[in-house]
């Protein structure tokens, strides 16, 4: 019975899989390339190269502005692109609370506990090694773990890995995120605009009933309506990204032809498909419509929420997350060390390699011996311990919340952040593969076992 409770999850998870891990290996080498690049010849070059005016105008307004003054490539990078990823993750957080390991209190328990203990131990261990007053600004920067490199380095040791294990994983990493939205929503807001949030407020209401009384369900209205909020956003205090989490909520989950009636349809498609006596390479206008009906069918048989996120996979994991990493991930090393290394350095890398460690383990620990929870089918203490190492890798919104914290204001605390987070989430990566190595199963995994 215990296999059977996984199997409903397995396809979701492989197809994530199958997405999101070839993209983390490339993020790995996108960071390694903006280092290589940020303390070469073309260093200036690659500084300045961000700082370049980005516009979209019609007439006197310009989409890509804030409060009057055009975007830079950095924030275009940072507040417009970012909002595309924030408004993918919405979609798969989405989808977890209804078909996936979130989708009952019982299921997302553990994934929940595991991941407020891998948020609040970071944040004390950081808090703990910074003294500077500007240094606390980057108190959330070690909350995050990174889906992408995380499951990453999980399938280098292929199928070894019990499909629970890599659910358990992607799953606290999901609610990770959700912690690390609030904490931007609600700690890097600057110089709120009321009217702003107002407008943006009436609009993602008017969705969500656009969404469950009037059953709207095409994506184009959404999308419209999307873009239109976070340029509201934009403009209103709140970090821009925000919307992109907001909307995507309001995104309809459920299909315009349910799939009963569109087997249904095919079926009388394919029944009544007019066939040519003679062979063609072309087919005739009868044909033709037939086949447009059965893509229709098809289109529309799809929700909206599983449509976006689909389409929305390859270019946040090969065009969007990679730029954001090329752009934001150059460390610079000068200065003697001065620059790179600090107790900023030294905190983000301890919350990430021993915080998320003692807090993924010990809040996990705790709610099993107190009888709050159990740990999945398939997961025991020691590949638990491992997966808790996983969840020190920390990258993308790491960087982001950084970037959040110190931008402009402390650039050097900025350089300090972003090198702890390499080392934080380099180290996490190697020690958790080399754990894990030795206490999985030597032998692969048969398809019963993984299902």
């Amino acid at each position: 019975m215990a296999n059977l409770k996984i199997k409903p999850f397995a396809y979701s998870f492989e197809s994530f899989l199958k997405h999101y891990v070839n993209g983390g290996m490339l993020l790995m080498v996108v960071a390694l390339l903006a280092m290589v690049v940020a303390n070469s010849p073309l260093s200036e070059a690659y500084t300045s190269f961000w700082n370049y005016p980005v516009s979209l105008q019609i007439g006197d307004f310009n989409l890509f502005s804030h409060h009057g003054e055009p975007m830079t490539l950095m924030a275009f990078i940072n507040d417009a692109l970012m909002a595309i990823f924030f408004f993918s993750v919405g979609l798969e957080i989405k989808r977890e609370t209804l078909v996936g390991e979130l989708s009952s209190f019982r299921q997302a328990l553990m994934p929940i506990i595991a991941a407020c203990g891998g948020m609040i131990i970071p944040v004390i261990i950081y808090s703990l090694m910074i003294t500077d007053g500007i240094g606390h600004h980057g108190l959330a920067i070690p909350m995050a773990t990174d889906i992408a490199f995380s499951l990453g380095v999980l399938s280098l040791l292929g199928k070894r890995v019990p499909l629970s294990l890599k659910i358990f994983l992607t799953a606290f990493a999901v609610v990770d995120d959700i912690g690390g939205i609030i904490v931007i929503a609600l700690f890097y807001a600057t110089n709120l605009e009321f009217g702003y949030l107002l407008a943006a407020a009436v609009i993602i209401v008017m969705l969500f009933f656009a969404n469950i009384k009037l059953e709207v369900v095409n994506k184009a209205f959404y999308i419209f309506w999307g873009i239109v909020v976070w340029y509201l956003f934009l403009q209103s205090g709140i970090h821009s990204t925000v919307a992109g989490v907001l909307v995507a909520f309001t995104i309809p989950s459920r299909p315009n032809l349910m799939i009963g009636k569109y087997i249904e349809r095919i079926r009388e498609n394919i029944h009544s498909f007019p066939v040519s006596k003679k062979e063609s390479i072309l087919l005739d206008h009868n044909q033709l419509e037939s086949l447009k009906s059965i893509e229709s069918s098809s289109d529309h048989v799809i929700s909206p929420l599983q449509s976006m996120e689909d389409a929305l996979q390859a270019p946040v994991n090969y065009l969007i997350m990679p730029l954001f990493a090329f752009a934001n991930a150059g460390v610079v090393f000068s200065g003697g060390g001065n620059e790179i290394v600090g107790e900023v350095t030294y905190a983000v890398a301890s919350g990430l390699l021993f915080g998320k460690f003692i807090g993924i383990f010990s809040f996990t620990w705790l709610a099993v011996k107190l009888k709050i929870g159990s740990l999945p089918e398939g997961m025991c203490w020691k590949n638990l311990a491992g997966v808790s190492m996983l969840g020190g890798i920390g990258f993308t919104v790491a960087l982001f919340i950084a970037n959040l914290s110190f931008g402009s204001k402390a650039p050097e605390l900025l350089n300090q952040a972003k090198f702890g987070i390499i080392c934080g989430t380099v180290l996490s990566g190697i020690i958790g593969y080399i754990y894990l190595s030795k206490v999985l199963p030597k032998e692969n995994l048969t398809d019963a076992e993984n299902l």
